[in-house]
């Protein structure tokens, strides 16, 4: 770790991430669209079992904090990890639970 890169905005951003992801439903979702594929809220939804009107509730979230981006392409919206570097937050997770 980059001592020089701790300061407060920047630690700020880092707990605004790791609580955006710190949800089932969310880890769930990150997890949907770490193949890099970009994905509907109804491709998401129907993949983990839940409610469009939850997915669409933590797909924002996670969009607010930076996790995900989206595009919109006609009638759709489609979500995509912003950020690769989020993906070994998951491995470290799955790791952790066995």
């Amino acid at each position: 770790m980059d001592i020089n890169k701790l300061n407060p905005d920047n630690l700020e951003r880092a707990a605004g991430i790791l609580k955006a992801i710190a949800h089932p439903v969310r880890i769930s979702i990150i997890g949907c669209l770490q193949s890099g594929n970009k994905k509907s809220v109804t491709e998401i939804h129907n993949l983990i079992g839940i409610e469009q009107s939850t997915a669409s509730h933590h797909l924002g979230i996670l969009k607010d904090k930076g996790v995900l981006a989206s595009k919109r392409e006609g009638k759709n919206t489609f979500y995509f990890i912003r950020n690769e570097h989020i993906l070994p937050l998951l491995s470290c997770i799955e790791d952790c639970c066995d």
